[in-house]
C-alpha cells in the first residue's frame, strides 16, 4: 500500500477525493488544496494524497525521485513506460479499495491527479472495474491510448472527465492536453477541456472551477 497524506473532514466522511502528485513532487504539494477549494462540510469529502515510489527516471539522468512510472523524454510520442503505469494502477486501484472499505461507495470518489499524476488518474479512471463520481487531470495527458478501447471499463463510460491545462505550459504543452481531449471524445466519453494564462502550476481561478465541479458531482 502507497503511503499517503489524509485530510478528514469533521463529520463522517461521505466522499472521498484522491489527488496524485506530479514527477518529484509528494503528496504534500496539493495538501493545501484541502482547505483552498471551501467545500460544504456536510459534503464530508476526504482527501487523501498518496506519495509514489521512489525510482530512477530517465528524463532526470537516472536520478532516484518519487514518480508514478519512468519517462524517458517529454515528446508526446515518445514510448511510455507501460510496465510502471501498470503497477501504480495497482496501486492506485488499492486506495480506492480502502476508501470502499471506509464505506464510501465508488460513486462517490474522484480520481484527480496533476502531471504525471494526471495521467494516472486516466490511466486507472478510464479502467477501473466500479463506477466513479469523477477524473479530475491537472496539465496532464491521455497515456497508453492504443489500449484503451480494448481495457476500458464500461462501468466509467459516462463518467464526467474535467482537463484543465494552462495556455503558456512549457513542460507539457497545450496540444497535448487537446490532442487527450480530442481522443476521450471520439471515443465516447464526457470530457470537458478548459485553459487558463498559466504555466505548468495551479492558478486561483482554477481552484474555482475545481470546486464548483466538485460540488455539482458530489452534491
Amino acid at each position: 500500500m502507497l503511503r499517503t497524506l489524509e485530510i478528514n473532514p469533521e463529520i463522517a466522511p461521505r466522499a472521498s477525493v484522491i489527488l496524485l502528485h506530479g514527477l518529484g513532487a509528494s503528496g504534500h504539494d496539493f495538501s493545501d488544496i484541502a482547505e483552498q477549494l471551501d467545500l460544504p462540510k456536510e459534503l464530508g469529502v476526504r482527501f487523501v494524497f498518496p506519495h509514489a515510489p521512489i525510482r530512477p527516471v530517465q528524463y532526470a539522468g537516472n536520478t532516484k525521485m518519487r514518480a508514478w512510472f519512468d519517462l524517458v523524454n517529454l515528446e508526446y510520442h515518445a514510448k511510455e513506460d507501460e510496465i510502471g503505469m501498470r503497477k501504480s494502477e495497482e496501486m492506485i486501484a488499492e486506495l480506492i479499495a480502502q476508501e470502499l472499505a471506509r464505506d464510501i461507495p465508488s460513486e462517490k470518489i474522484i480520481l484527480a491527479g496533476f502531471s504525471q499524476g494526471g495521467a494516472m488518474a486516466l490511466q486507472c479512471g478510464l479502467r477501473y472495474p466500479k463506477k466513479l463520481a469523477g477524473i479530475l487531470v491537472l496539465s496532464a495527458w491521455l497515456p497508453l491510448v492504443h489500449t484503451i478501447l480494448a481495457e476500458r471499463s464500461i462501468a466509467n463510460q459516462q463518467t464526467p472527465i474535467l482537463m484543465l491545462h494552462g495556455t503558456e505550459d512549457s513542460v507539457l504543452p497545450l496540444n497535448w492536453a487537446v490532442e487527450s481531449c480530442n481522443s476521450l471524445k471520439e471515443m465516447g466519453y464526457p470530457v470537458t477541456l478548459s485553459f487558463y494564462p498559466m504555466q505548468h502550476t495551479v492558478c486561483p481561478e482554477e481552484i474555482v472551477a475545481i470546486s464548483v465541479w466538485l460540488r455539482k458531482l458530489l452534491s
